[in-house]
């Protein structure tokens, strides 16, 4: 079954085609939850029962083809290249580590900043170097394995500073002008990329005022424990030729293949044989394994519910009964967000329900520059709180938590969220809130 918006699917078909994203929520996250603890049942075995009952749910169709639509969504060109991210994501990670590039960044950016301002500071960076590439996951590849490597520096929590990062790498996803999210927005709803980014300030731009704020005033000072100066300042220097190359623009897979020729130089001149240095990156490519497991089983599943009439099904009954502005643009949000959800990619999300949103925008009179940062807004929001989000997935893998750990300290999205509530609910920016 195919998915078109027109398609009228049955509630009972609808809720039977979401239903393998219900089998791995009440598996991963609720039985988790009572339980407490998010480590006893792994984020792979809740995706693999999930992703055997959406084969066994897909009616009308052979087995194999079955596992056919399973595996062609799982080999689409998107999640092979966020596979190739991984990859070289995990070489670098490793083989930076070893040669002692991040020790060497650590311990510049403790002599640097005090212990208070640490926070605050990675929060800004990477609010900045998300801005300037447009892009999450580069931004999470930049500055995760730092961010890490500063919480053991300074005792604190990992997956606190993972947060941090986190929530910096969806401000800039959210508002850049080079952002997939914002372009796949702007012209889905028909409206120029400045205009709505005038809107989108708006909201994302309190958010992350209010976040930083919390970050200063109610986050406790981290303990710094005492760490050694590197003797060859020059280690830093694959880690500055990543966050730099990002800043240009360059395409993430070359901005990491960079990073990992500049730590192999540096490693020779340090006196580190290729031979081991080839271990490190084998390393950190291996450690990449259970997240490309985890990506491509969501990927497939998901796309088996969307074979299935899932998404078709919840476009169905979320535009059935719309009433007033507020109400439409009350469902835009729900809409994409939704849809977020049940294919963890924000971006693609977008794109399913841009058309559909668009004749909802026309039909209530919302303008466009406000319809297309409800979308950009909503998805990001989602997108950061879902643990088996690509960015997430990624930031935990290359900090070594679990995909769940960072979700109580990621402020940046509640407070996103509030903040698009509240421009739903009193209509705000005013002039551009309805035509």
């Amino acid at each position: 079954m195919s998915e078109d918006n027109n398609y009228k699917v049955t509630p009972e078909k609808g809720l039977l085609a979401l239903s393998p994203m219900i089998v791995f929520l009440l598996l991963y996250v609720v039985v988790s939850a009572l339980i407490g603890d998010f480590y006893k049942i792994p984020i792979s075995v809740a995706l693999l029962v999930a992703s055997m009952w959406a084969i066994v749910i897909y009616r009308g169709k052979p087995l194999k083809e079955r596992i056919e639509t399973f595996s062609k969504a799982a080999a689409d060109s998107d999640i092979i290249y966020m596979i190739w991210i991984f990859v070289l994501a995990g070489a670098f990670a490793s083989i930076a580590k070893e040669i002692g590039a991040v020790d060497a960044t650590v311990n510049f950016t403790i002599s640097i900043f005090p212990p208070q301002y640490i926070v605050p500071t990675l929060f800004v960076a990477a609010c900045l170097i998300s801005f300037s590439i447009g892009t999450s996951v580069g931004t999470v590849v930049a500055l995760t394995p730092l961010a890490a490597e500063l919480a053991s520096a300074e005792g604190g929590n990992v997956a606190f500073f993972v947060g941090v990062v986190l929530g910096g790498a969806f401000f800039g996803d959210n508002l850049s002008f080079i952002s997939d999210t914002t372009i796949a927005a702007t012209r889905s709803q028909g409206c120029l990329m400045q205009d709505k980014f005038k809107v989108n300030l708006w909201i994302a731009l309190p958010a992350a005022v209010v976040t930083l704020l919390c970050y200063i005033i109610f986050v406790p000072e981290v303990a710094l424990v005492e760490t050694h100066q590197s003797g060859n300042p020059w280690l830093m220097l694959p880690y500055l030729v990543v966050i730099v190359t990002a800043i240009m623009g360059i395409n993430v897979t070359l901005v990491l293949s960079l990073g990992i020729g500049c730590a192999v130089l540096l490693g020779a001149f340090e006196g580190i044989s290729l031979l081991d240095m080839a271990g490190f990156v084998g390393t950190g490519i291996e450690g990449m394994g259970g997240l490309i497991i985890i990506t491509l089983l969501a990927s497939g599943m998901l796309g088996v519910i969307k074979a299935c009439g899932g998404i078709t099904y919840i476009l169905n009954v979320l535009t059935a009964r719309i009433s007033g502005l507020r109400g439409a643009q009350t469902t835009l949000a729900i809409l994409v967000g939704i849809v977020n959800l049940c294919t963890a990619n924000n971006t693609v999300a977008i794109i399913t329900v841009g058309k559909l949103a668009k004749d909802i925008s026309d039909r209530f009179g919302i303008d466009p520059r406000k319809s297309a940062s409800i979308l950009d807004s909503a998805s990001c929001v989602v997108q950061c709180l879902i643990p088996y989000g690509a960015q997430t997935l990624l930031a935990t893998s290359l900090a070594g938590i679990s995909p769940v750990a960072p979700f109580q300290y990621l402020y940046y999205p509640w407070a996103l969220g509030l903040a698009l509530i509240l421009s739903i609910v009193f209509l705000f920016p005013r002039r551009y809130s309805k035509r």
